[in-house]
């Protein structure tokens, strides 16, 4: 399947890692792993666009559906799901991929998981490039410090009631998945009815609304034990690209994160939404290869659609 102006065909497999069975599309065959995290209500299709670039800049790139989504295992308990369940599969993942230099991308829920993962340094990585998702220090500051957060984190609370999140959402087959992404972006034209329709299939699977919530049960559940370790320096480089139009988290949760990242570099994308990575693939691809190279990260806000939102986009994941 090709996809976006490169060369690299996306091929999907499974990987065997931390007692479950990952679906994992992979692109490339470098000598270096670039590994992307995808984020609620996605699946690993979110990186599309990013995985033939990665794979065209050197690097074995891998887009697994994480536990719970798509064709990956899915675990039926709300711990299941704790943070550390979720660092272990990436931890495990890096290792059979058999690869030593690493970098770690994560968006949304992926960049949660991104981040807890390089504070508690799992595994050794290269670098790390997080999407639209505030790291724990500012993050906490920012809900604590006023209602702004607060109001735009109201989900997260809805979530945590038994059953009802999940009936709701997969009301008419998951429609409301199908076109989250749609209503809540500044460029429709991204998200067209092909590219909804792949994620409210992932969604309508059996049991995959539940698991995909379980992911906000067991984050307020674990979230004493976790914060009792503690925010240690990350010293890994880290690139933080973010679409300013996210209707979920503001701008000031990104204000900051330099005091708790010795080597930061932060990019805001104007009339970009939380989903950056594929609304604004151009840029951000620019601004990811860029990183990777260690030359100057652009500033772009630019639109060359080099790339089609439809491109292939398959009948089914």
């Amino acid at each position: 399947m090709k996809i976006s102006q490169f060369d690299q065909p996306i091929r999907t497999e499974f990987v065997d890692a931390n007692g479950l069975r990952f679906e994992v599309d992979k692109c490339g065959a470098g000598d270096k792993l670039a590994i992307c995290l995808h984020g609620f209500p996605e699946n690993s299709f979110s990186w599309r666009y990013q995985l033939p670039m990665l794979a065209d800049a050197g690097y074995e790139a891998w887009a697994p559906n994480m536990r719970g989504y798509g064709g990956s295992s899915r675990p039926a308990l709300v711990e299941d799901y704790h943070i550390d369940r979720l660092m272990d599969d990436v931890a495990a993942l890096i290792d059979a991929s058999g690869h030593e230099n690493v970098v770690l991308i994560g968006h949304d829920w992926g960049a949660i998981v991104a981040w807890q993962f390089a504070i508690e340094r799992k595994r050794s990585l290269e670098k790390l490039i997080i999407c639209n998702v505030p790291h724990p220090g500012p993050a906490q500051r920012a809900m604590r410090s006023g209602f702004a957060q607060l109001r735009r984190s109201w989900y997260i609370l809805f979530f945590q009631i038994p059953w009802l999140p999940e009936f709701l959402l997969g009301l008419n087959d998951a429609k409301a998945i199908g076109d989250v992404m749609r209503q809540s972006c500044v460029d429709e034209s991204m998200f067209p009815p092909e590219v909804g329709e792949v994620y409210r299939q992932n969604a309508n699977l059996p049991g995959a609304l539940k698991a995909m919530i379980n992911y906000y049960r067991a984050l307020l559940r674990g979230r004493k034990e976790v914060a009792a370790r503690g925010l240690p320096i990350i010293n890994v480089p880290t690139l933080m690209i973010w679409g300013e139009e996210d209707v979920a988290l503001t701008r000031e949760t990104t204000y900051g994160t330099e005091e708790y990242v010795r080597d930061f570099q932060i990019r805001y994308l104007p009339r970009v939404s939380h989903w950056v990575q594929q609304e604004a693939p151009e840029q951000v691809n620019v601004m990811i290869k860029a990183f990777l190279e260690a030359i100057p990260v652009p500033e772009v806000e630019w639109r060359m659609h080099l790339v089609s939102p439809t491109d292939e986009v398959p009948a089914s994941r």
